[in-house]
Formats: structure tokens, sequence, C-alpha cells
């Protein structure tokens, strides 16, 4: 098993024979269910996780109690906020929560140190997954500020969607996913319904008219 997690990180397949070595015994396969706070404001990043299997989901509370959706890690990612954490000797400021049973590779705080200052493949792979997610983080920040609500809300109804067209979250979870409030979800998916785009019940969103979710979201990014 360890030999292939290896494959499943691209760039990590680079490495030479004694430090795949050294990776493979210094780091463990860990498992846990859904629901579980894998770290939170104020922890110490003591592993970066490599996922395996699963989503992380990562956001931040306001002193208000108002909850702000970052980014997710999915299956073949790592963490920026650990990196940073970890690479600048600083606790988490933000919240990770795994959405689904996750399997990782944990890589403890010596053995990621040891690597990054010795090998330039392993540093390379580290520096551009986090430049990736930074990257993704500035268009995030982009979004909030410029994108209108309706645009960001059909976009990210069509990301969450499982394979039957359903999104399983209340609006008070797309408001988190969106930082913004339920009230403004809520009436923007009222008016996603009157267009016969969605169907709404309680604690999920059905995509009925996903052509024009579809649309919408293409049409804005024509106009940018």
């Amino acid at each position: 098993m360890n030999e292939s997690w290896i494959t499943k990180f691209k760039g990590l397949g680079r490495l030479p024979t004694d430090i795949r070595a050294e990776l493979e015994t210094g780091s463990q396969i860990v498992s846990v269910p859904a629901g579980t706070q894998i770290f939170a404001p104020g922890q110490t990043a003591d592993n970066l996780w490599l996922l395996l299997e699963g989503t992380v989901k990562v956001q931040q509370k306001s002193e208000t109690g108002r909850e702000v959706f970052l980014y997710r890690v999915h299956a073949g990612e790592s963490c920026v906020l650990t990196t940073a954490c970890m690479l600048a000797f600083e606790d988490y400021a933000a919240e990770g929560t795994s959405e689904t049973d996750v399997k990782a590779v944990a890589i403890p705080r010596k053995t990621f140190d040891d690597l990054v200052a010795k090998s330039p493949v392993f540093r390379e792979f580290v520096f551009t997954a986090y430049s990736r997610r930074i990257t993704d983080l500035f268009t995030l920040i982009d979004d909030i500020v410029f994108q209108r609500m309706d645009v960001r809300l059909a976009s990210r109804l069509l990301e969450l969607a499982d394979d039957d067209n359903v999104i399983h979250a209340t609006h008070a979870v797309l408001g988190t996913e969106l930082g913004t409030a339920r009230e403004v979800v809520s009436r923007t998916l009222s008016e996603f319904q009157r267009r016969g785009w969605v169907e709404q019940s309680r604690g999920e969103v059905r995509l009925v008219g996903k052509d024009g979710l579809e649309r919408l979201v293409k049409s804005a990014g024509a106009r940018q």
C-alpha cells in the first residue's frame, strides 16, 4: 500500500529511491470518519495530510460567529493551511472537518522538515501545491468582492450536486459556502425555482434545470 499511495500525488513519483523510502517509513496511513474535526484554531500543525480518499472542508469563523468557507481538500491534494502553518511554525487560524470518511497519509513535522530541507523534488511538490491553492484563494476573494451572488450560487450548486443532481445542504450551509447570509441564499434559490432551475425540499436542493444554471455561469464568464 505504501508503494501505491506515492503514485497518487503528482510529483512524488520522481523522488529518488532513498528519499521515497524515508518518506514511506516516516509517515503513516490514517483514517477518520465523516464529521471529524481534524484541526481547529489555536492548534499546532504536527502533520501534513495528503488525502487518499474523501474530502476535508476548511472554513474560518469570525468573532461574531459567522462562518466563511475557504476551500475543500480532495483526494490527491494537501491542505495549504497546514503547509503554511508547518513552514511558519504558526498555529491554525481556521477549522478543518472531514465531510466524508477520509483516508490520508500523515507526514509528521520531523519527516516534513527533513525532506523539505534536503530533497528538491519533495520541496517542489510542497510549494507547487501551496502556490496552486493560494491562487484558488485569490480567486475566492475575487468572487466574493466582484462576482454576482446568483452566479456564485449557481456555480456552487453545480459543483456540489451529486450524481442524482441533488445538493444535500441547508440554506445556512450554502450561505457559509459563499460567505453570505442565509436570507440571501433563500432569495436567490427562490428566483432559481421560479425560473424552473431548481426544486427545494427540507435540507436539499434538486437541480431540474441544470442547463439554465450552466448558461448563467457561462454568460457571466463571457462578460468578464
